[in-house]
């Protein structure tokens, strides 16, 4: 069996179980943009892939320690040792670990960085729909002025300047889109206009 097949096959339906902010639409969201960034590093596109693809996976036991049940998960799955040594796998492994937006210290390696980087998907839209969807899954019992409220203290927190969101790749396309994100969220009542975009669509869906 090929890589690409045994990820296909076993490790990506997983997702489809989780909640809507980490199903497959981001998982393969972030595989491509992996891709994309790892063109410019001398790097193992089966790694980068790899990496991509386990990322998450460890959602299933709590989004708190997420990174490090996916790392734990990647270091257990045997099937690996078909592909890649232990050596790589330890290296993918921490770049698994590194890439949690609130890590206070840069991630260990170049696979790291661009898992990271590749997973900060800024673009407005995107983090206020996925900001929204986790709310709703997560916290149901939230009112709209609930939601709105926890929707509004993780975009502060994350998102604005000072922030724990960090970008590894200074100068590249996230370190702009984040500079523009944050002058957009500052306007008064840019987070309210934002949400009341997104809210009443998802949660009918």
């Amino acid at each position: 069996m090929k890589l690409k097949d045994y990820i296909e096959s076993e490790i990506l339906p997983r997702y489809e179980k989780y909640d809507s902010a980490h199903r497959l639409d981001h998982i393969g969201a972030v595989i491509q943009r992996s891709a994309d960034l790892a063109r410019g590093y001398d790097v193992d596109a089966d790694m980068v892939y790899t990496i991509a693809a386990y990322h998450d996976l460890g959602i299933c036991e709590g989004r708190e320690t997420h990174h490090l049940t996916s790392a734990r998960m990647m270091r257990e799955d045997k099937a690996l040792r078909q592909w890649f040594s232990e050596e790589q796998i330890e290296t993918m492994a921490q770049a698994v670990e590194d890439h949690r937006a609130s890590a206070k210290s840069a991630p260990r390696s170049v696979y790291g960085r661009i898992v990271a980087e590749a997973d900060r998907q800024i673009d407005a839209d995107t983090i206020v729909r996925r900001t929204i969807e986790y709310g709703l899954d997560n916290y149901p019992e939230l009112d709209r002025r609930g939601q709105f409220n926890r929707f509004k203290e993780h975009i502060s927190e994350k998102y604005a300047r000072g922030g724990y969101l960090k970008i590894w790749i200074p100068g590249g396309e996230n370190d702009l889109k984040l500079k523009a994100f944050q002058s957009e969220i500052e306007k008064p009542g840019a987070l309210e206009a934002m949400f009341d975009k997104w809210f009443d669509k998802l949660r009918c869906l």
